[in-house]
């Protein structure tokens, strides 16, 4: 996969939940968790690297905080757009 892409998860019409794949090689999955801010939690391959950013409290997560969170981890900054459906329920 080469750009990020936000995943959503509803429940009765609100949203529960969000998942921001980031870039990553084929087959790489999820060995640990890194909390890092109120409701974001970085998921790490093997090797290390990011591979994806759980939501869990999406009426928290800022544009601005989540995009601190990738340039610290040396990915693009996501425009507000891209966010939409965060707040579209």
């Amino acid at each position: 996969m080469k750009q990020p892409y936000l995943e959503v998860t509803y429940r009765k019409g609100k949203v529960l939940a969000a998942y921001l794949y980031l870039p990553r090689s084929k087959g790489a999955k999820s060995v640990r968790t890194r909390r890092v801010d109120p409701g974001l939690v970085i998921d790490l391959a093997a090797d290390g690297k990011a591979i994806g950013i759980e939501i869990t409290a999406p009426g928290r997560v800022t544009p601005t905080v989540l995009n601190r969170v990738l340039k610290e981890l040396g990915f693009d900054p996501v425009a507000n757009a891209d966010l939409a459906p965060l707040r579209a329920a």
